[in-house]
């Protein structure tokens, strides 16, 4: 019933940036924590920011001051800016609510060079 929707990945060599997005059916984004997480191949998916409904952040230390988590309410998306990449950041990178309430979607690759 609800969609998630990830679009933003890509190829970057390191040190650059991508901004992922995240669409959401319904109102969930306005109701719930929102979460960024992603997993590596043969590792555990992990979150790596979430933003509560009153708009406090939280990152993992791996990502702090180098990635940001924003809300686009009224157009039901998340965003997530990601600076200063390392080849360590490359993943597939998924949206959801924090507790996890809804089905996967496809996430977005993102791989970042040396």
């Amino acid at each position: 019933q609800v969609q998630l929707v990830e679009s933003g990945g890509g190829l970057v060599q390191a040190g650059g940036s991508l901004r992922l997005s995240c669409a959401a059916s319904g109102s969930i984004f306005r109701l719930n924590a929102i979460a960024w997480y992603r997993q590596a191949p043969g590792k555990q998916r992990e979150l790596v920011a979430d933003i509560s409904t009153g708009g406090s952040t939280h990152y993992a230390d791996s990502v702090k001051g180098r990635f940001t988590i924003s809300r686009g309410d009224a157009k039901n998306t998340v965003y997530l800016q990601m600076n200063s990449l390392k080849p360590e950041d490359t993943a597939v990178y998924y949206c959801n609510t924090n507790p996890v309430l809804y089905h996967w979607g496809q996430g977005t690759q993102v791989t970042v060079s040396s």
